[in-house]
């Protein structure tokens, strides 16, 4: 399968998982380890997106890390393919994109690129070579080639293979850290 086909495959996939109850317990045990975790411990600065509904739940963990006193901000697209993160609070106004993505673009949103502690999304991922699958806009890989952010992935049980059965690019950036259940 090529990349276009494994996404629509994982996407499908991610959806029906969506609807059951282990989907919640791995959301569940997927937070405490990242909250657990040496990297959310030293960090004071995190970016993380809003997830989709059949991705790994990222609202409760972004509650949590404001209790835990970390700043937190959240990706929003930029021309040519290009990212950066803005800091998010319970007073941020987000808009969403026509990918059905929450962003900030409040006009005077405070930037950080140099985040202590990057979570990167992902719709499939290999523990072999560490392959990180995405939505396919290029958007991460790009912002992690220019920034040198310390990166972990949450990687539930529907999400994980032992080796990819995509193809990886070279523009492609590996992600070293990932949780998984």
């Amino acid at each position: 399968m090529d990349k276009k086909e494994v996404r629509q495959h994982q996407i499908k996939l991610l959806k029906e998982f969506s609807k059951t109850s282990q989907k919640l317990e791995e959301d569940k045990i997927l937070m405490q380890q990242l909250l657990a975790s040496a990297e959310v411990k030293k960090a004071h600065s995190i970016g993380i997106s809003f997830s989709m509904d059949f991705e790994v739940n990222t609202q409760e963990i972004i509650e949590k890390l404001w209790q835990a006193g970390k700043e937190v901000y959240i990706p929003r697209c930029l021309p040519k393919r290009q990212m950066e993160f803005t800091k998010f609070t319970t007073d941020t106004v987000l808009t969403t994109t026509s990918f059905g993505v929450k962003e900030n673009h409040e006009k005077n949103a405070q930037v950080k690129n140099d985040l202590d502690l990057l979570v990167v999304p992902l719709l499939a991922f290999s523990s072999e070579n560490h392959a990180r699958l995405g939505f396919g806009g290029g958007y991460y890989d790009r912002f992690l080639a220019k920034y040198s952010s310390n990166a972990i992935s949450l990687v539930n049980s529907k999400q994980l293979y032992q080796k990819n059965i995509w193809e990886i690019e070279k523009t492609d950036v590996p992600i070293r850290k990932y949780l998984t259940i």
